[in-house]
């Protein structure tokens, strides 16, 4: 069995060929395609976040208003850039994310990737400490944030406040029970998934990542998500892991599937650079009849060593053929494999 869910960037562009057109268009149908696919069964509803861009970057809004429309569905991020953020002000806006959802949301944090603009944090008033680089710094927001979520008290309250304060320290609030335990760390290397093991975050592991051994990207990725297990076990955490992985599938089922991915050209792995130094894998894309497409997935040795899967979906041609994609891999392709 599997949690499977879907990804969305939040694409939005004014042109004709798009369904949605507008920053209102990319929210609104996030909303509703929460819903649509609550209604299928799905297990997950998960956003990226891209800030200077045309993408979904304003997380927690969107997240209660998910929250507020659904009752059952896991909701989240994959993955908010930490170099952007600040922890105080994210933990009072997660806290109140998550009781409106009611203790549902799974909150993917990272250092961040490659992003539209130069050093884009700098505009939001962030900067590396001295010796400290903007990686370092967005592990260091993402730290802070971990330590807050604890809820216990650190500030020193006024001794004539205008409302009457509980004893001792006073914590952030809204506080949401359990949200630490549901941080999720979205990793590209090896030893930043270790990392997250030892501070007790679970997985979030796409479909980039360092190069580091020149095997293919699901195997690279496997070892990944083995190296992380092993690290959790060794910090010694009572509770169990859990771990993602994102890919974009699709069930060739009809005309309009076939029209729009029969003709994928991303059926291999591609290699890049995400900066100067940094050698990225990109892991493949899947688009085949659902007999074939159980076949591939089956090979996909990533896949089988996660408990969620995040399909990522191109919301730009609207919430009803996304929700027939998600559909379609849920009836027709994961019974067949066991995740269903």
């Amino acid at each position: 069995m599997k949690k499977i869910g879907f990804l969305s960037f939040g694409h939005w562009t004014p042109s004709p060929q798009s369904q949605t057109r507008s920053a209102a268009d990319a929210l609104l149908q996030s909303i509703e395609l929460a819903v649509a696919a609550e209604a299928l069964g799905a297990d997950g509803a998960f956003f990226r976040v891209h800030h200077f861009a045309r993408q979904l970057s304003s997380p927690f809004a969107l997240l209660a208003a998910v929250g507020a429309r659904t009752r059952r569905i896991e909701i989240g991020t994959a993955v908010i850039d930490m170099r952007y953020e600040n922890p105080l002000y994210m933990a009072e806006d997660a806290g109140a994310a998550d009781l409106i959802a009611g203790g549902r949301l799974q909150l993917g944090i990272s250092r961040g990737s490659p992003e539209q603009v130069i050093e884009g944090w700098r505009y939001f008033g962030y900067q590396p400490a001295e010796g400290e680089s903007d990686a370092d710094m967005g592990r260091r927001h993402a730290q802070v944030l971990l330590e807050l979520l604890r809820g216990e008290g650190f500030a020193q309250p006024n001794p004539h406040p205008m409302f009457p304060n509980p004893p001792g320290l006073l914590r952030l609030e809204p506080h949401s029970a359990g949200l630490r335990e549901r941080i999720w760390w979205g990793a590209g290397s090896n030893a930043t998934a270790q990392w997250a093991a030892k501070l007790g975050m679970h997985l979030q592991s796409s479909t980039l990542k360092n190069d580091e051994s020149g095997e293919p990207f699901h195997v690279q990725q496997a070892a990944q998500i083995r190296a992380y297990r092993a690290a959790w076990q060794q910090a010694g955490h009572a509770r169990e892991p859990r771990v993602s992985v994102s890919r974009s599938i699709f069930a060739l089922v009809n005309a309009q599937d076939r029209a729009y991915f029969g003709g994928s050209r991303h059926e291999q792995d591609q290699i890049g650079f995400i900066d100067e130094n940094t050698r990225a894998i990109f892991g493949r894309s899947y688009a085949a009849e659902p007999d074939l497409l159980i076949e591939q997935l089956r090979q996909d040795e990533a896949i089988a060593e996660a408990d969620t899967l995040l399909l990522t979906v191109p919301n730009q041609l609207g919430v009803a053929y996304n929700a027939h994609v998600l559909e379609a891999i849920l009836t027709q392709v994961a019974p067949a494999l066991g995740w269903r």
